[in-house]
């Protein structure tokens, strides 16, 4: 008889055990800061609006931090950490040097938060929800944002080397570090299209204008009218660091666009394109969906923006709520 209570006692905690580790994992939720911190979006989107106001990237610039953040040991702010003693700043990984921007915005809202609630909204959630403001603010979706991540307590930029998409990659290497986030060909499609808005240097794309993969030859997938726009904001000798639009035909409006000119071989980064010009790959319906569908795109994006936003959070007591996002707290 004993050795039957022992025997349901544990399963009983096994069954508990479970439920606190898909707890842990469902802990964020969109009234976490309802009583702490109640103006959090709204303190957050007016710091962005008046940033827009001098700087109509910006923007695209704050999503791609938070994309950049969560691929990389989950979405946990560190990303923004400098570098010091203990940390080798991700901001000094490949494909964020001399590329990620808006790093003064994120200091404005976390400043404008101290004032308003010192010591409670995170830097993580500072990241998700200027991603929100930043989509709705230029015309696209909103969506609840859920929140009650904490920071990180350090960096790690060999893992910003390894797991972060680089636009030169095929699109299976691509969705390989998509699912190793849990993130499927939905969200990779869905996702890409944040490229709707926002520019690319030419170093990031000239590979495609003269030598494509050593051919001697452009990539054959660019449209020729565009091929030759984009040689002129990018001659071969320039110095790369010029920008293009994302999108030629709305640059600084979140829309569906980004999807119809992948069908018009008017995608910008090879990453762009592939989703569409890789022959026989399961992205090319889904491109074809937002295309004609913008409202498709919309649900899909916002969905697939929570979908990131939940990778890895640290929560509960985990990690800290730093009180200046580009370092740890005491440091």
């Amino acid at each position: 008889m004993s050795s039957s209570i022992a025997n349901s006692s544990f399963i009983l905690s096994t069954i508990l055990l479970t439920f606190l580790v898909y707890q842990s994992k469902a802990q964020l939720s969109a009234t976490f800061y309802a009583t702490t911190c109640p103006n959090a979006s709204s303190i957050v989107r007016s710091v962005i609006q008046q940033a827009l106001q001098s700087d109509i990237r910006i923007g695209a610039s704050l999503i791609r931090l938070h994309f950049h953040d969560c691929f990389v040991d989950g979405c946990d702010a560190s990303i923004l950490l400098d570098n010091s003693a203990n940390i080798q700043s991700e901001k000094d990984a490949a494909p964020n040097t001399n590329s990620t921007r808006g790093f003064n915005v994120v200091d404005n809202i976390k400043t404008a938060l101290e004032n308003s609630c010192p010591g409670i909204v995170s830097c993580a959630d500072v990241l998700a929800l200027a991603a929100e403001s930043s989509v709705s603010l230029q015309g696209g979706p909103s969506w609840s944002v859920l929140l009650g991540r904490r920071d990180s307590l350090t960096a790690n930029q060999a893992g910003a080397n390894s797991s972060i998409p680089s636009p030169f990659e095929g699109l299976s290497n691509i969705t390989s570090k998509f699912s190793a986030v849990g993130l499927n060909t939905n969200d990779l499609v869905a996702l890409s299209g944040a490229h709707t808005f926002g520019r690319a240097q030419c170093r990031l794309f000239s590979n495609r204008l003269y030598n494509f993969s050593g051919t001697g030859n452009p990539d054959p997938t660019l449209d020729s009218s565009y091929l030759t726009t984009l040689r002129q904001i990018c001659p071969q000798s320039g110095s790369g660091f010029n920008v293009a639009n994302l999108d030629p035909t709305t640059p600084d409006t979140f829309d569906s666009n980004y999807f119809t000119n992948l069908q018009n071989n008017q995608g910008l980064l090879q990453s762009d394109q592939e989703l569409f010009s890789t022959a026989g790959a399961p992205t090319i319906s889904i491109v074809n969906t937002f295309s004609g569908n913008q409202t498709a795109f919309f649900q899909s994006f916002a969905q697939s923006m929570i979908n990131m936003g939940n990778i890895s959070p640290l929560t509960g007591s985990s990690g800290e709520i730093r009180a200046d996002c580009k370092k740890v707290n005491g440091s």
